[in-house]
């Protein structure tokens, strides 16, 4: 019972849930930057709508001024799926923005090096360092595993008040140990299950093979036929093995950005499984409060193409593209 916004950042993941508890989650981030000023506002404001009239892809979000524009003013849990750049980049700002609550971080020993030509601020990392590392007390940094019950994720509160739908189906502490071992922290990146009365959405960070194998033993039945999955690795092919979509069976897969030749497409075109990316479709908005699903999208043109009988939210600042049942 929640609105989930998965934001078109580029080559980057951002997800924000609204829970109907009135808490936000925002499920990793990219492209987050303080917008220097409200004429800076106005101007990625009109520049979107010269792109959209000239029929050229949507403009990227920035997640600070995505949540500004729609009165979202606070973070309850801030969940990083594990310690990629293209998942922390403008970490900092958000923070500074926001104060998150609750920080869910994987118990990993990552290090990183920088140059000055690359795409991300050495800054997000010393500030992620810091929240990983005990030196900051604000917000609370819990590092939890598949199956962890706790109060406001997935049972209810010491006063009977409603958690927010998301259960963690990954990593497990051999996981985040194997990762810490080998270096390859994809296989200890969280893999979080979202329950709605609508049905269910699966963020699936960038869960490799070993995660997959995880999942699929111990929680098929959590996630076969899922309504909704975010794609692990935004969907791109880097010769993973994609066979546990023939398990999960999700209903839609959404797909971030990268270049279509780096898009796993076969892997779901041979099971038959429908797909949208945020190339094609701008920031996508799905409705779970009510039964069926809704999935509405930004770019008018792509959702009058999939949907002629679509029809504009203004509420959620998008056109109708589908429902899930």
């Amino acid at each position: 019972m929640g609105v989930v916004h998965f934001l078109n950042v580029g080559p980057g993941d951002c997800s924000i849930i609204q829970h109907a508890s009135g808490r936000v989650t925002m499920l990793d981030v990219c492209k987050a930057r303080v917008p220097e000023s409200s004429s800076d506002v106005l101007g990625a404001f009109m520049l979107s709508l010269e792109l959209e009239s000239s029929r050229q892809p949507p403009m990227m979000d920035n997640p600070i001024s995505y949540m500004q524009d729609r009165n979202i003013d606070h973070i309850f849990r801030f969940i990083l799926s594990h310690p990629d750049m293209d998942h922390m980049d403008g970490l900092k700002d958000v923070f500074s923005e926001f104060h998150p609550l609750n920080f869910w971080d994987t118990a990993n020993t990552c290090t990183k090096s920088f140059s000055n030509t690359g795409p991300y601020r050495e800054e997000d990392w010393h500030f992620y360092k810091q929240l990983r590392d005990g030196k900051m007390t604000n917000p609370k940094r819990l590092t939890l595993y598949s199956g962890a019950r706790s109060q406001f994720y997935n049972i209810k509160g010491e006063y009977g008040e409603p958690h927010d739908g998301l259960y963690i189906l990954s990593p497990t502490q051999a996981l985040v140990a194997e990762a810490n071992r080998t270096n390859e922290f994809n296989d200890a990146s969280y893999v979080v299950l979202y329950r709605s009365l609508a049905g269910c959405i699966l963020f699936c960070g960038d869960a490799h093979d070993k995660t997959w194998e995880h999942v699929l033993e111990n929680h098929l039945a959590d996630i076969y036929r899922v309504e909704l999955m975010i794609a692990p690795h935004h969907g791109r092919d880097s010769d993973r093995d994609r066979s546990f979509l023939s398990e999960v069976m999700p209903k839609l897969t959404l797909f971030g950005v990268a270049p279509s030749e780096h898009l796993a497409y076969d892997a779901w075109r041979n099971r038959g499984l429908d797909y949208i990316t945020s190339n094609q479709s701008g920031t996508i908005i799905v409705d779970a409060r009510s039964v069926p699903m809704r999935v509405y999208v930004t770019k008018e043109s792509f959702a009058r193409k999939r949907n002629p009988k679509t029809t504009y939210s203004f509420g959620l600042h998008a056109w109708l593209l589908r429902s899930i049942t």
